[in-house]
C-alpha cells in the first residue's frame, strides 16, 4: 500500500508515529521519475506487508529535513540519496559520501577520536583470502577498538540505476546477480513484486520448489560464516569441514537446477521446471547432509576454545536492535525477531509447519551463531516438508502466466542475512524503476556499534559473525 504525504515534515511525523505505534523501519529511498523533482520513499514492515509512505520535494529543492535525527535507522539511507541525487538531508550528523568515493581531499584518513598514541588502520579494500572489497579504518591505540568507519563504495555497480528499462526476465536475472550469495532471496523479491502487481499467484508445485532453493541457500550460507569463524579461531580441521559440507550444498543445489547459486530457478508466475532430482533422492540427500551438519555443529559448540572466543565478542543491545530493526540472524540474537517468512509468509511457507526458535538476548558473536544453527535445523525441517509435498505435485503446473504491463508494488523475502525488500514499477512491460534494499545494506551500519570492550583480534570474530555480503551493501 503506497500513501502519498502532502510534505517531508508530515511524511516523517507519520512514519515515527507508525514506527512507535509498533511498524517497523524498513528503509528509505529517492527517485526522480522521468527526470523530475525527487520523489521520497519510506518503506514500513507491518503484520501484514510492507507500506511505502512518500512525498514529493519541491521542484529544484536543494534540500530537505533529515530524517536521520528522528530516526537514526535512516543515517545510511539519507546518505545514498545525497550520492545519488545531490539533495542535502539538512541536519545530518555526518553527510559524508557512502556509495560514491569523494573528491580525493575526503581519502584522508579520518579522525573521529583524539588521544594520546591513537592512529588509524586502514583494513582493505584487498586483503589476504577471498574477500569482498570494503576499508574499514580503525581507529585504536593499539589494542582497544573505540571506533569503526567503514568504505563500501569499492563494490557499488549502481544496479538501481541498471534496472530501468529491462525486461521481466532480464529484471529478475539482473537481481539474481545483485548478491550473489542470496541469488534465490533477491528473485523471489522481485517476482514477489511482478507478480503483486499482476495480480498473479504462483502454483502450489512452485511454491514448494521456490522453499527448497530459498532454504538450500539459508543453509550454504550458515555454513559459511561457520567456515569463517572456525577459521579465525585457527580451527582447521573445523574450517575444512563446514567447507566440504557448504561444497555438498552447492553440488546438491546444482544437481537441483544446474546453477550452483540456484539461479534461474525462480520466474514471475512461479519456477522454470520442477528439480532435476525425484523428491525421493532430495530427502536422502537432506538427510545425510542434515545428520553431517548436526554431527559437526555439535562437536564444534562443545569446543570451549572456540565458545571462548565468541562469547562476550560484538554484543548488540537488544534496545538497539529494536530501536534500529535489525533483521535476521543478528536482529534474533538480540531479541528482535521479524522473521518474513512468518510475519508476512509468502509462497509455500504457510502451508509448512515452522516450530518456533528458542529467544536470545545476548547479542553478541555466540549468540549469532546458534540461531544460525537454529535456522539451519529449521531449514533442513522446511526442506523435507517441501519435498514430500512435492513428491504429490509432479503432475502439477510450475508456472502460470505472469506479463503485467504495468503498475507498481514491493516485494519481499527472508534470505540468510534478512528480509530483502524491491519496489518495483512497471510500464509497457518493462521495468522503469526498481529499487533494492539488502539486509546487509540495513543491518552493516550496525558494526559501528559493537566493539566496546573488543580488542583487534576480536574483529574478524565479529565480522564473520555478522554474515553479511559488501555487494548488499553497496548495490
Amino acid at each position: 500500500m503506497t500513501m502519498t504525504q502532502p510534505g517531508v515534515t508530515a511524511l516523517w511525523d507519520e512514519l515515527c508515529s507508525r514506527v512507535k505505534a509498533g511498524d517497523r523501519f524498513a528503509g528509505l529511498s529517492g527517485s526522480q521519475p522521468d527526470g523530475g523533482p525527487l520523489v521520497l520513499s519510506a518503506y514500513l514492515a507491518t503484520a501484514g506487508g510492507i507500506d511505502t509512505l512518500e512525498t514529493l520535494l519541491p521542484p529544484g529543492a536543494a534540500g530537505y529535513p533529515a530524517l536521520t535525527p528522528r530516526l537514526g535507522a535512516a543515517f545510511w539511507y539519507e546518505r545514498v540519496i545525497h550520492d545519488r541525487f545531490g539533495v542535502v538531508p539538512e541536519g545530518h550528523p555526518r553527510l559524508a559520501p557512502l556509495i560514491r568515493p569523494g573528491p580525493p581531499e575526503e581519502h584522508a584518513l579520518p579522525r573521529h577520536v583524539a588521544g594520546y598514541g591513537i592512529f588509524t588502520i586502514p583494513h582493505g579494500p584487498v586483503r589476504s583470502g577471498v574477500m569482498e572489497s570494503i576499508e574499514y579504518l580503525v581507529e585504536t591505540p593499539g589494542e582497544a577498538i573505540p571506533h569503526l568507519n567503514m568504505r563500501v563504495f569499492y563494490k557499488h555497480r549502481g544496479m538501481a540505476d541498471r534496472f530501468a528499462g529491462t525486461t521481466l526476465a532480464d529484471g529478475v536475472l539482473l537481481a539474481e546477480r545483485a548478491e550473489g550469495i542470496a541469488s534465490v532471496a533477491h528473485a523471489l523479491a522481485i517476482c514477489h513484486a511482478i507478480e503483486t502487481i499482476a495480480g498473479c499467484q504462483p502454483p502450489p508445485a512452485a511454491c514448494l520448489v521456490r522453499v527448497l532453493h530459498a532454504e538450500l541457500e539459508r543453509i550454504a550460507n550458515h555454513l559459511d560464516v561457520a567456515v569463517r569463524l572456525a577459521d579465525a579461531a585457527g580451527l582447521a580441521v573445523a574450517t575444512a569441514r563446514f567447507a566440504l559440507h557448504k561444497e555438498r550444498v552447492q553440488r546438491l543445489v546444482s544437481a537441483l537446477c544446474g546453477s550452483r547459486f540456484g539461479r534461474g530457478v525462480v520466474m514471475p508466475g512461479g519456477v522454470g521446471a520442477l528439480p532435476l532430482l525425484p523428491p525421493a533422492q532430495i530427502l536422502a540427500e537432506a538427510g545425510k547432509l542434515r545428520k553431517a551438519v548436526t554431527a559437526d555443529a555439535d562437536a564444534l559448540m562443545g569446543t570451549s576454545s572456540f565458545l571462548d572466543r565468541l562469547r562476550g565478542t560484538g554484543p548488540l543491545t537488544a534496545a538497539r536492535a529494536g530501536q534500529h530493526g535489525a533483521l535476521g540472524p543478528i536482529g534474533k540474537a538480540s531479541g528482535f525477531a521479524d522473521d518474513a517468512r512468518l510475519a508476512r509468509p509468502y509462497d509455500g511457507y504457510p502451508s509448512l509447519t515452522q516450530p518456533p526458535a528458542p529467544a536470545h538476548h545476548a547479542g553478541d558473536a555466540l549468540a549469532r551463531l546458534r540461531v544460525r544453527w537454529e535456522e539451519v535445523d529449521q531449514a533442513f525441517g522446511l526442506i523435507r516438508q517441501a519435498a514430500e509435498e512435492l513428491a504429490e505435485r509432479t503432475a502439477d503446473p510450475v508456472r502460470f502466466r505472469c506479463d503485467p504491463a504495468g503498475g507498481r508494488a514491493v516485494g519481499w523475502a527472508e534470505a540468510p542475512q534478512g528480509e530483502v525488500l524491491y519496489d518495483v514499477e512497471l510500464a509497457g512491460g518493462r521495468i522503469v524503476r526498481c529499487q533494492p534494499r539488502s539486509a546487509s545494506f540495513h543491518n552493516l551500519v550496525l558494526m559501528h556499534e559493537v566493539f566496546t570492550g573488543d580488542i583487534l583480534t576480536d574483529f574478524p570474530f565479529i565480522e564473520a559473525s555478522f554474515g553479511l555480503s559488501v555487494a548488499g551493501v553497496a548495490l
